[in-house]
């Protein structure tokens, strides 16, 4: 019985599901540290667009990095946003976005790969697309949302 259980658990995965305007996204709950209120932020000179700066998160300096401006789909604001943080290759980094939906569950056989014409524009931090009830799931992969070179600037 157990190795159904384990089976089980193998062919599905938990996803935080966050709006970015519109558009609903997820990464996979194993990725998220926390979900914040996003606190003042402050700016850094110079800085690539999509980074609104810098938080004090206990005691950490941490980057917020704006999904929307960093995606090409939203303006730069931080009014109401909340921030998603996670490990980004040793790196604690903040995702800011519009809001948190909810946690879902997803068997495997739910989610399909991203159609070619996206793996050529964003296909390498799109891990696939989850279908949910009748609307759909952009599930992320946060390893690869930034270069090594980008990464190095956070």
């Amino acid at each position: 019985m157990k190795t159904q259980t384990k089976d089980t658990a193998l062919n599905s995965m938990q996803i935080v599901c966050f709006n970015i305007g519109n558009e609903e996204y997820g990464i996979e709950i194993l990725q998220v540290q926390e979900i914040l209120k996003l606190p003042a932020v402050t700016p850094l000179p110079k800085s690539a667009d999509y980074i609104m700066g810098v938080i004090d998160l206990r005691g950490k300096v941490i980057p917020i990095v704006d999904l929307g401006v960093r995606f090409g789909i939203s303006e730069k604001g931080t009014k109401n946003k909340r921030a998603i943080v996670v490990d980004i290759k040793g790196k604690r980094i903040g995702l800011a976005i519009d809001q948190v939906s909810h946690v879902i569950k997803l068997e495997h056989k739910d989610i399909e790969p991203p159609p070619p014409i996206v793996k050529g524009i964003s296909g390498k931090f799109i891990v696939g697309i989850g279908k949910v009830e009748n609307k759909f799931v952009i599930i992320l992969d946060i390893d690869q949302i930034f270069s090594s070179e980008e990464l190095k600037q956070l």
